[in-house]
């Protein structure tokens, strides 16, 4: 799956900037590379597979981030 740089929202709100999807080093897994967009701008990474996956929680079924531009 190809991902799209730049901003996505969490589904509980928060926005990030997605800079670039990468390669784990021991396991070969795509992991997600991204920054917070609020507070101190955290930098992050995740795996693609929970950054692409359906929530489904408290009244909400969608994606955990949605992609919102660049």
């Amino acid at each position: 799956m190809e991902l799209k740089p730049g901003k996505y929202r969490h589904f509980k709100g928060n926005e990030y900037e997605l800079i670039a999807v990468a390669t784990h080093s021991e396991t070969m897994e795509p992991m997600v590379v991204y920054r917070a967009l609020y507070g101190e701008g955290g930098l992050w990474v995740r795996p693609l597979s929970m950054w692409t996956e359906t929530v489904e929680r408290d009244g909400y079924h969608g994606p955990r981030f949605r992609y919102e531009g660049e």
